[in-house]
């Protein structure tokens, strides 16, 4: 099915770009009512139906002892805003339901401990992946494989440090599904830091390099489904006012996670060898990083499970129990029940006779997000940035620092890497993720630039400082910009009928390549010396500047509905668009004039884009939409 708009239409939008007006095609419209339904699949269903629906729910599911809370329940799920104007609310539950919004923070004892574990989580993530880069300027002589002008040797250490990354892109992360759905999130989180665990001690055991690499690869399973599984755990079991907050803080979290790892790094390096052990500094380095693995171990015994999990068992007793811890009254956690169950009877209706993986680009819809999401996927690790995170210790040694000195510079781009990524929690809801992203890249490739010319000088002071000043600068451009965007834009970006199936390639996406940069950064310094490798991915991060420009489109506060007409837009529309902007940008930020800045999406009226009239209508035109889609 053609995706340009008519030639009048592409006429009209030469003539006044100012104001383009797009129109979605069928498929997409089929998209923006199944959004629409499962935005909120109580919308436009009268009162006394409802009711008669919940009584029968209740029955079904044998819950008729908690058939007042699930009434009141289904009635908040329906509108937010009813408990203020019904009577049969009481005092209590009016305001429990107010501070749900007014006073968005305060929550359960049993929700902080969720969000603690999985902030744990995700610092056991950060430190799997950061203390090798201590290890590495260590172990390599032991294991024969030291030789930095060796090919061999230097292909050897990358394929070494970048063992995780292989599982994750080709194995684990495609276990995520089926552990999640046979095991459940609890378990899976549990299997997968206790592998975390096990594995860095196998690693701080080995003697080969072979060796080596096999516990790594076995790190992998640990790391892979772990990314993908606590910040769906999260969101499943979080309010909706701070859900979004509480994911964002995976990022944040890791990155502290990488800042731990390279103090343990820089802690450990001073351990002296023992009769009979060689290489003690490097191992302990490598085996205390499973410890906090063990933690969250036994801190995930005593965490609620998912409820979305466990009523898509058919737990619902048991869904509405933990529900109940993690939220202050019987109503609320009766309102997510209820919701959560009909949003998931939707969704199976929407997947009925549906290849989601075909569909995901067959769909110019569907396809637009694919492609946005894999470039900022994509992007997150060609900018460079894990180049540093693994292997900063050597390059600060071959800058002319000493070991020591080289490890602490590390854990200074550790530290900063971090603390911007603080901020960043609000900046990209300030700015957009599509700006952040423009205005970062030049700085990042600025900054890689810096670094690697750096290398030409003669002066080991200026050499030394300059390497230091474009490394930390690059964490401070990095963390508020391409660190938290990726997930955060890869997890809207995508339909909800498809979002998993989304995210599983978006999360793919980013572990392949940060595979391939990893084992080719010690060949790619060996073969183009440290200025012609940061030259390479700042040339990158020019090219990204170029793609995110022309193909990743602004996702910040918009609606189901809005971001189904962002993504409707041609591929070569929005491009042309993105051109537009650079002369733009030239009178804005370097001459400093006052350009009026082009509306390029103008919203079709809501009527247009979903359904509101009650629930049959909304039913039956989901049902004509897909037929002619399918058609």
């Amino acid at each position: 099915m053609s995706t340009s708009p008519p030639l009048n239409e592409k006429s009209d939008m030469v003539e006044r770009p100012h104001h383009a007006h797009h129109h979605m095609d069928a498929e997409t419209r089929a998209i923006a009512n199944a959004d629409a339904k499962l935005s909120n699949p109580l919308r436009g269903i009268p009162h006394d139906r409802l009711m008669a629906d919940v009584e029968i729910f209740a029955q079904e599911r044998g819950l008729t002892h908690l058939l007042p809370e699930l009434k009141k329940g289904a009635l908040v799920a329906q509108d937010s805003t009813c408990h203020s104007r019904l009577d049969i609310f009481s005092d209590e539950e009016k305001r429990i339901l107010t501070e749900e919004v007014t006073h968005r923070w305060r929550q359960t004892p049993t929700l902080y401990y969720m969000v603690v574990m999985s902030s744990l989580a995700a610092a056991v993530q950060g430190m799997d992946e950061a203390v090798i880069n201590g290890a590495q300027i260590i172990y390599p002589k032991q294991f024969g494989i030291g030789d930095s002008n060796s090919k061999r040797d230097s292909w050897l250490v990358g394929l070494v440090n970048s063992a995780p990354y292989l599982c994750c892109a080709t194995i684990s992360c495609w276990m995520t599904h089926p552990l999640n759905h046979y095991l459940g999130r609890k378990k899976t989180i549990f299997i997968t830091c206790l592998i975390s665990f096990l594995t860095c001690i196998w690693s701080g055991l080995t003697n080969t390099w072979w060796h080596l690499f096999i516990a790594r690869f076995f790190l992998g399973f640990g790391i892979g489904p772990k990314s993908a599984t606590v910040p769906v755990y999260t969101a499943e079991c979080s309010p909706a006012p701070i859900r979004g907050a509480l994911v964002m803080m995976w990022q944040m979290w890791t990155a502290f996670g990488i800042a731990l790892g390279d103090l343990i790094d820089l802690v450990f390096y001073f351990i002296p060898d023992t009769p009979g052990v060689t290489g003690l500094n490097w191992r302990l380095m490598l085996g205390s990083a499973g410890i906090p693995g063990l933690i969250v171990c036994m801190q995930v015994l005593f965490a609620p499970e998912s409820p979305r999990w466990l009523i898509s068992k058919g737990r619902y007793e048991d869904a509405f129990n933990e529900l109940c811890r993690l939220r202050f009254s019987r109503v609320q956690a009766a309102r997510d029940l209820y919701y959560i169950h009909v949003l998931l009877e939707a969704e199976n209706e929407m997947k009925k006779g549906r290849n989601r993986v075909v569909e995901m680009f067959t769909i110019p819809r569907n396809r637009h997000a694919a492609l946005a999401s894999w470039v900022v996927m994509f992007g997150q690790q060609f900018c460079g940035v894990n180049v540093i995170a693994y292997y900063s210790s050597n390059i600060f040694l071959a800058s002319g620092f000493s070991q020591v000195a080289a490890l602490a510079s590390s854990l200074g781009f550790g530290a900063l890497n971090w603390l911007f990524a603080i901020p960043a929690v609000l900046t990209i809801d300030t700015f957009g993720r599509r700006n952040l992203l423009l205005f970062t890249f030049p700085c990042m490739a600025i900054c890689l630039l810096i670094t690697g010319f750096s290398f030409w000088s003669t002066s080991e002071t200026g050499r030394v400082a300059g390497v230091s000043i474009g490394i930390y600068l690059f964490a401070i451009f990095y963390s508020p910009g391409e660190g938290p965007v990726p997930f955060t834009y890869s997890a809207e970006a995508f339909p909800l009928y498809i979002r998993d199936v989304g995210m599983s390639f978006a999360t793919a996406t980013t572990w392949f390549w940060n595979f391939v940069l990893s084992i080719t950064w010690p060949s790619l310094i060996l073969a183009f010396k440290p200025q012609g490798a940061f030259g390479w991915y700042a040339a990158w991060c020019c090219i990204l500047w170029v793609l995110i420009l022309l193909f990743v489109r602004e996702t910040k506060g918009k609606t189901l509905e809005e971001l189904d007409q962002v993504f409707a837009v041609p591929l070569g529309t929005h491009a042309a668009y993105g051109l537009r902007q650079i002369p733009y940008g030239f009178k804005k930020f370097v001459l400093f004039q006052n350009p009026v800045p082009e509306q390029f999406y103008q919203w079709e009226s809501e009527s247009e884009v979903s359904s509101t009239g009650g629930d049959e209508k909304a039913r039956r035109e989901v049902k004509e939409d897909l037929e002619k889609a399918n058609a």
